[in-house]
């Protein structure tokens, strides 16, 4: 009998705490200005750590009639501002809860309430709008859209310690995109904000420090003004050198070592200037000791791993600083057994976030391991490393698989270690299964180095053609990404040179003379290159060069006419002259050459070319047509003679470049043979 109790028991429940919730509501409406401000106070009281109750009055109405009273010039000072606290306790409950207050127009009722002259009401509605801007669901755009906002925002700083916290919190929130940074910039942010690094306030140091770092990230214009700023009489780069000191807050060493970042990536700083070198590196460095918090010992291995991508010299002193490629194996090994975390909440949110570890830690060995091959042997020496990437490779979370693909590629460009560690963990297994079902952004990163993998040196290649990745490949040259268009041309290029016959074929005909020819079409002009590359290394040594002439010869003589007639740079029209040099070199395919007067005026027209690689090229392929020891040069030799080939040579050889000239004596010796 006690469970038939049960449900009308919790019915009961709700309906009491459903009640009370109306009737905080209902006090909202009554007449008396008084009671009203009452009823406002005695419901912020009850929504304080309250999730239920704050749900309940959403529900109810509250926001529309608080929003309502908030707007009231009628309104007492005190009562709105009452109104604006309790909003911004609302704020602070669930995201469903901002959603609600978003869809009630919260942002544009608080933004027109900053326009009141008293600073207590000004307070209230900035920490609200603080509260709402800094959730991930609130739309960022909507701080952006009256122009009046920003400038006022920006005059409202000098009002107190306050007003500085919550707006420069709200600026760092909701600068995501370039066209907000121009924004801001254009509001003078720099000037306005700058004076508060030196606030009596940590909270607005720290907020005007992360107002700079989002500010800074990938714009050439702010880093190039902040280098020039002065705080006090001091550079800002030396403020923030002096804020990554140890004695600072580790959130402040570690922002401060993100401005300077920053600033170099966009070309402000040099990466040999001694902040970088000597202060920014180790202090990045630091950050990845296990001492830290895993957010921390993220966010350092992040903001390490960006500033030293391009810069080899950065690598190499960042892979002798602390032992930094050893103690990144920690990374792996986290939350361990016998992990020193005694909070229980800490243990858990670390056991949720533990693979946010493991992709920092990928994509800071693929940044240190990008150029210096003693760097990459240190890397894959590290205790199971080449298994983790193995591991990393099929994770549940997309951003680790792709951290530890693009780990796989920096590694991939070294000779040794596709001979060595590749080939005894057979990573082209797990990155073929990563190949056949995945989001463009991994699929780039796993093509690319499948293109590695491919190389003529490579002990992967065989089982990897073994495994049918010609249709995979071919199927990646229809992108509509042309980076999957050129990675999967690239790769086919690489699997043709010095290929067997059977795969060669195999290669055209998957790819089709049609693809071939879109391909040669390409906007892009690395595609086009790799499409001509791959196409000279199908046409290479004689049976293969006969054997596909044979079978595509008008087509690709087509192909080699529309490159030739276009537009395009001297590299594209050499590649396509080395083409027809193999074609020349074929037993049988010559004869397309020589029964086509119009292809040989192009190769005549480009033995006098001004530029000499052009020349040297159409000389090459002249030097095959006529070569005495086969079949027909008699006759070939005496058509290019009345062509006026022969006056060309003679010219050639009094090349000032000794390659060209060699080349015309050596084609000339064919006639006195």
């Amino acid at each position: 009998m006690a469970c038939l109790l049960e449900a009308p028991l919790r019915i009961s429940v709700l309906s009491e705490v459903t009640a009370t919730s109306r009737h905080y509501v209902d006090r909202l409406f009554d007449p008396d200005p008084q009671k009203v401000l009452r009823g406002v106070i005695d419901m912020k009281n009850a929504v304080i750590g309250n999730n239920k109750q704050k749900a309940n009055l959403i529900v109810l109405g509250a926001v529309s009639r608080l929003l309502y009273l908030l707007q009231q010039s009628s309104s007492s000072l005190q009562l709105r501002t009452e109104c604006a606290v309790v909003l911004g306790s609302l704020a602070m409950g669930t995201e469903n809860n901002i959603k609600s207050l978003v869809d009630c127009h919260i942002i544009p009722t608080l933004l027109q309430g900053l326009l009141c002259t008293d600073l207590i009401f000004i307070e209230a509605c900035l920490r609200c709008l603080r509260t709402v801007f800094i959730s991930p669901v609130t739309p960022v755009q909507l701080l952006y859209t009256d122009p009046t906002v920003i400038p006022h925002l920006m005059s409202l700083l000098r009002h107190s310690q306050r007003t500085q916290e919550y707006i420069t919190q709200i600026l760092s929130h909701c600068c995501k995109t370039p066209e907000h940074q121009t924004v801001l910039f254009n509001q003078g942010a720099i000037q306005n904000i700058s004076p508060l690094l030196i606030s009596p306030s940590y909270k607005v140091r720290m907020q005007a420090l992360k107002c700079f770092s989002v500010l800074a990230y990938e714009n050439t214009q702010v880093s190039m003004t902040l280098v020039n700023v002065l705080v006090d009489g001091e550079l800002l780069t030396q403020v923030f050198v002096k804020m990554m000191q140890r004695d600072q807050p580790v959130e402040m060493q570690l922002t401060a070592a993100k401005c300077l970042t920053y600033m170099c990536r966009a070309g402000a700083i040099r990466t040999d200037a001694s902040c970088i070198v000597l202060k920014t590196l180790p202090c990045l460095v630091r950050m990845c000791n296990k001492e830290h918090l895993l957010e921390e010992r993220v966010e350092g291995a992040e903001t390490l791993a960006y500033l030293m991508e391009p810069d080899v010299e950065l690598q190499r002193i960042a892979s002798t600083t602390d032992h930094l490629v050893s103690m990144l194996a920690d990374y792996f090994k986290y939350p361990s057994s016998v992990s020193a975390i005694t909070d229980i909440k800490r243990l858990d949110h670390d056991l949720k976030h533990a693979h946010e570890l493991r992709q920092a830690a990928f994509k800071l060995y693929a940044s240190l391991g990008s150029n210096d091959e003693d760097i990459r042997k240190k890397i894959t020496e590290t205790e199971n490393m080449m298994d983790r990437i193995v591991s990393g490779l099929s994770e549940s979370s997309i951003k680790v698989r792709l951290a530890a693909v693009r780990c796989l590629h920096s590694l991939s460009r070294s000779v040794q270690q596709l001979r060595t560690s590749f080939h005894d963990h057979a990573v082209w297994k797990p990155l073929m299964k990563l190949l056949q079902n995945a989001p463009d952004e991994v699929l780039v990163m796993a093509s690319s180095t499948l293109c590695n993998l491919l190389l003529e040196f490579s002990p992967s290649k065989e089982p990897i053609l073994e495994s049918g990745v010609i249709e995979l490949l071919c199927s990646l040259t229809q992108s509509g990404s042309h980076a999957l268009r050129l990675n999967g041309i690239w790769a086919l290029m690489n699997m043709a040179f010095q290929a067997d016959q059977k795969v060669k074929v195999e290669i055209v005909q998957c790819l089709g003379t049609d693809q071939l020819f879109r391909l040669l079409s390409d906007p892009d002009t690395n595609v086009l290159m790799k499409t001509l590359g791959l196409l000279r290394n199908l046409l290479s040594t004689r049976p293969h060069i006969d054997q596909i002439m044979s079978s595509h010869g008008k087509q690709i003589m087509q192909a080699v006419t529309l490159i030739l007639e276009a537009e395009h740079s001297i590299e594209v029209k050499e590649q396509t002259m080395c083409i027809l040099a193999n074609i020349a070199d074929g037993t049988t395919a010559k004869e397309l050459i020589m029964t086509n007067d119009d292809m040989l005026q192009k190769i005549k027209y480009y033995m006098g070319h001004s530029n000499v690689k052009l020349q040297l090229a159409a000389t090459f392929c002249i030097s095959n047509v006529i070569w005495n020891e086969e079949d027909g040069s008699q006759e070939r030799q005496d058509k290019l003679r009345e062509m006026g080939f022969v006056d060309i040579l003679h010219k050639l050889t009094q090349s000032s470049d000794p390659n060209l000239s060699d080349r015309a004596k050596t084609a000339l010796q064919q006639y006195l043979a």
